[in-house]
């Protein structure tokens, strides 16, 4: 018997993967294909030497990338999933504009990720409305989160270790 993660599981793990840095290396591998070695700083220009180290490190962890020998460092099956999840979290964000009309790719994922993680909060209190967002979003709005926070559920479940990993503080 498979039991649902925690709220806290799931807040915890939400944080994880909203690290800008690993939301950047993600989209970039599932965009481009494997990045060949030693070409992370030459591929991700606007990340730190120590931010692409971090993301790669935390990737690691997660079992989201691997080597891929003569190819580079390319997804796994569970960095592809979530490189799923990024895509349909900012293709619901632009749809609903949220957290505002105008917003980067990174930080659609990141606020719509955190909504997701406090409706999972509100849902097991029996909420609905969600006070902590800036803009809550229209009931429909909630409604079509459905398939984001499908696919989150879904890969909680196949990944539980991101619950549970130590994330480092991330560096301005």
């Amino acid at each position: 018997m498979t039991t649902s993660p925690s709220t806290a599981d799931v807040r915890h793990a939400c944080t994880a993967v909203s690290s800008p840095a690993l939301i950047r290396l993600i989209t970039e591998i599932d965009a481009n294909g494997p990045i060949p070695p030693r070409g992370l700083t030459g591929t991700l220009t606007d990340l730190t030497p120590h931010h692409i180290r971090q993301a790669t490190d935390l990737a690691r962890a997660l079992g989201l990338v691997r080597v891929q020998p003569g190819l580079g460092l390319g997804l796994t099956t569970s960095g592809m999933e979530l490189a799923d999840i990024y895509d349909a979290t900012a293709r619901w964000a632009r749809r609903h504009a949220y957290p505002a009309p105008v917003a980067d790719f990174t930080s659609r994922i990141q606020r719509t990720l955190a909504l997701l993680a406090e409706t999972e909060v509100l849902s097991a209190q029996g909420g609905r409305h969600c006070p902590a967002a800036d803009r809550s979003p229209s009931a429909q709005a909630f409604a079509d989160l459905a398939r984001p926070r499908d696919l989150l559920s879904q890969w909680l479940h196949a990944n539980p270790q991101a619950a549970h990993l130590t994330v480092p503080e991330p560096v301005a």
